[in-house]
């Protein structure tokens, strides 16, 4: 199957003509999406946070999956009928596009263990300090997933509606329009991280005590690493061709949260009967940060190798 630069190579040969959109287009398209992806929110009462109603209320949470459900549908079908209109792509080509098929289930597989290098040191702490592995052997975060919205939301819909607009919905415009790789991977993530400055609007609703300055500064760093990690996703989407495969990441990403990068790593201090507890070794701080710095090194060296895929939408070079 030709990837989204051969159907456009195709289209192109036989008499030269200007892409089917512009860059300046398919960035004002996807500013569009994500506005009637948050815009929504406030509109409804039921959806709108107030210092009564917190974002996180069960049913705030089921009335915002349904919008953004809606909206991801709208918004994908739009891109579907741009790239198949005037014969640019068979729906074939489209679906390849849209990171639908093929589902990628082996890029799924390594791009979550390519991450999970990266994440090696949050998940030494996790599992072995925090002593997590005991949470798993039971099952009882997949029985928080079926049981707790807010889990639901972080892990399962709210990564996953993310990932159909502003990847599998996204992307394709920028490469349709011939935008450059450099600025497919580092623009159009922006406006994913721009999404989630409504954030500072809910928190300044629904804890009014806490200091404005504080949520600034909160948003800002939101702002940050959604970008980054939106970089990330584009690139993986790009040399995956997978929606599955960048789902599995932002979810196991949303998951582990931010790595530590200072301060110590404790288990849980035991105290005895008498009321007696030691400190804990110094040595689970090492060994956290040389974990940390393999796993960087890591994902570097295996950056190449386990994003590499023959259904990859754009070819890059590593």
């Amino acid at each position: 199957m030709p990837s989204l630069p051969g159907f456009i190579t195709r289209y192109f040969k036989d008499e030269p003509k200007p892409p089917p959109i512009s860059t300046s287009t398919a960035i004002f398209l996807l500013v569009i999406y994500t506005i009637i992806y948050v815009v929504p929110f406030y509109l409804s009462s039921k959806t709108r946070p107030s210092s009564t109603l917190s974002r996180d209320a069960p049913s705030v949470i089921r009335a915002r999956i349904a919008s953004v459900s809606l909206t991801s549908v709208v918004c994908s079908a739009i891109t579907f009928v741009i790239l198949t209109s005037q014969d640019r792509a068979t729906t074939a080509e489209a679906f390849h596009a849209l990171g639908y098929w093929p589902i990628g289930l082996a890029e799924a597989g390594k791009s979550l263990l390519l991450t999970a290098i990266l994440f090696a040191g949050p998940l030494y702490e996790y599992l072995i300090v925090d002593e997590e592995w005991r949470d798993w052997l039971a099952l009882r975060p997949l029985s928080a997933l079926f049981t707790e919205w807010t889990t639901w939301r972080n892990i399962v819909a709210g990564p996953f509606t993310e990932e159909v607009l502003f990847r599998s919905a996204a992307v394709p415009l920028m490469l349709a329009a011939q935008t450059s790789v450099t600025t497919t991977i580092f623009l159009s993530p922006l406006v994913f991280g721009l999404s989630h400055l409504h954030h500072f609007y809910e928190f300044r609703v629904t804890l009014p005590n806490v200091p404005t300055s504080f949520l600034l500064v909160r948003s800002i760093m939101q702002l940050g690493f959604t970008t980054l990690f939106g970089a990330y996703a584009t690139f993986l989407f790009l040399r995956s061709g997978s929606l599955l495969a960048i789902f599995v990441v932002h979810a196991f990403c949303n998951c582990m949260g931010l790595p530590r990068v200072w301060g110590r790593v404790l288990p849980e201090i035991v105290v005895d009967e008498r009321g007696n507890s030691s400190r804990p070794s110094v040595l689970w701080t090492v060994i956290y940060y040389i974990v940390l710095v393999a796993g960087a090194v890591g994902w570097y060296k295996n950056l190449g190798s386990l994003t590499e895929s023959s259904n990859a939408l754009i070819a890059i070079k590593i």
